[in-house]
This record gives structure tokens, C-alpha cells and sequence, in this order.
């Protein structure tokens, strides 16, 4: 079977750091998110927030004007509530109420290097199965990260995911989407399953920059896209939860961009020293 030749952007320890300072802009506005999301809140509000804080930065949005052919991207963020899994377009009618689960993906350009994440935030109290499917989807990228690390290829980071969320219950892993490569474009070779066999895959090396982001349903894998064009469910309306960091795969560990601490506190001593030293 043919099989598209995938072109891998690797990066220079210098084009890391600028890739550093776009996911620290990201991590602002995750942290901006979770004081300002509550009952009561639209996601416009939150979508005007986040645009604020990205421009307070110096930096631009991705996701505003992104088009994969379907029309531009209206928002600074993706404002996915409860089945909407990702790409859910802010509104004014979407008026978040306690129990919710927001999934909130952002993205931001500095110096023309991207970063990429997306947190999953409770609203209120919600329901005990709905923190352990956000705590899952957490367990699960922070398992695909590490794998990062350690692994050969990139089947090992898919394998390490998969495996975790076999270990944290019986959830749904969403087929069709996943993580990606990143740099100069929000969205680089390679496609990241999260499923497969460790076997599988280009071999990871340092330089390479990854999005790592597990979505996972109380219910089925299968999804549906709506009308809107961007906004994908769950076709079971089950509950799904989505994060993601941005990492780089460096010469002596794995640097989590989008994590304030670089992800040292997750990864220990297999944090890269670049990471260690901030």
C-alpha cells in the first residue's frame, strides 16, 4: 500500500527557544482561562479574553483566519463544551452552566513559530465521571509525553497513550483526530494516532517539535461534524474531554513548551536541560 511520504520540519536549538517564548503565550492564556471560566460566562467572553492576553503578549493568534477550506476560523480559541470534542466556534449563546466540561484549545504565533495546547476545565461541580475522564485524558497525554523521551518512534508516544487509558477505565479514544508536528505552520507532518503499535512510525529525533493531544468520550469513539463546518461531536453524545501541550524533542529530553515549568515537575530528570534551567 502507498504511503504519503511525511516531511518532518526538525529544528534548530535556537528556533526551540523561539518556539518557547509562542508557548509560554499560551500557557497565559490557559491560566487567564481557568480564573475567568464560570457559570454564567459565554465563550465569546472567553474568546475576547484570550485574543486580549495573545496581543498583550506581542504575539498573534493561530487559530483566528485559519482555513482548511471550509471558510476562515472566526475565533481566537476552540470553546468545546461537553460532546463537542474540539473546534467549537465561541459564541454568545453558548452560555457555560455548573457541571459543564470546557474544553478550551488556544494557539499563538511569535516571531512566526507556533504554539499549541489545549486544556479540558471543569465548571463548578460536575459529576465524578466527568473528572475522571479530564484526569484520564491528563494521565494520558503526560504518558504520551514521557514516551517522547524514551521511545524509538513515533508509534511509541501512540502506544503509551493508548495503554494509559486502558489502565484508567473503559473511555472511548476519538479516531479521525489527533496530535501533530509544528513549527512554522500550527500544523506540521507527523499525524500522531493515539492508538497503535510502537513498531510504528518515523524514528523520533531530536529537533522535532510535537503536539500531543489525547480526546477522549465517556462513550464511543465515533464523532460527527456540524453544520458549522468546524464543530465535532461525539455521535453518541457522550461527554469528551481534549488537552494538549507542545513539546520538542531535544538532545538531552523533552521540553514541554506550553508548560510554564517546561514540564519539569511531570518529567523529573527526563526534562531536557534547557527546561531544568529556566
Amino acid at each position: 500500500m502507498f504511503r504519503r511520504r511525511q516531511h518532518i520540519q526538525y529544528k534548530t536549538p535556537e528556533q526551540i527557544r523561539k518556539m518557547r517564548k509562542a508557548g509560554l503565550v499560551v500557557a497565559e492564556v490557559h491560566q487567564a482561562m481557568r480564573e475567568s471560566a464560570g457559570p454564567g460566562v459565554t465563550t465569546a467572553e472567553l474568546d475576547r479574553i484570550a485574543e486580549h492576553v495573545i496581543r498583550d503578549c506581542g504575539a498573534v493568534p493561530s487559530f483566528k483566519g485559519y482555513d482548511i477550506g471550509n471558510g476562515p476560523y472566526p475565533g481566537s480559541i476552540c470553546s468545546s463544551v461537553n460532546e463537542q470534542v474540539v473546534h467549537a466556534i465561541p459564541s454568545e449563546d453558548a452560555v457555560l452552566k455548573e457541571g459543564d466540561l470546557l474544553s478550551v484549545d488556544v494557539g499563538a504565533i511569535v516571531d512566526g513559530w507556533h504554539g499549541d495546547a489545549a486544556i479540558t476545565i471543569e465548571i463548578g461541580q460536575v459529576a465524578p465521571e466527568l473528572t475522571a475522564l479530564r484526569e484520564a485524558c491528563e494521565a494520558a497525554m503526560w504518558a504520551g509525553i514521557k514516551a517522547a523521551g524514551t521511545a524509538k518512534r513515533l508509534g511509541g508516544i501512540s502506544h503509551a497513550i493508548e495503554h494509559s487509558v486502558e489502565h484508567s477505565g473503559e473511555y472511548g479514544i476519538v479516531t479521525g483526530f489527533g496530535g501533530h508536528g509544528i513549527g512554522t505552520e500550527m500544523h506540521q507532518d507527523p499525524h500522531i494516532l493515539n492508538y497503535g503499535r510502537p513498531s510504528e512510525g518515523p524514528k523520533l529525533r531530536p529537533g522535532m517539535a510535537l503536539a500531543i493531544e489525547p480526546m477522549l468520550t465517556l462513550g464511543s469513539e465515533d464523532t460527527a461534524e456540524l453544520a458549522d463546518g468546524w464543530t465535532i461531536v461525539t455521535d453518541d453524545g457522550s461527554v469528551a474531554a481534549h488537552v494538549e501541550h507542545t513539546i520538542a524533542l531535544c538532545e538531552d529530553g523533552v521540553w514541554v513548551l506550553t508548560a510554564p515549568d517546561g514540564g519539569v515537575e511531570q518529567l523529573g530528570d527526563a526534562a531536557a536541560s534547557a527546561a531544568r534551567a529556566e
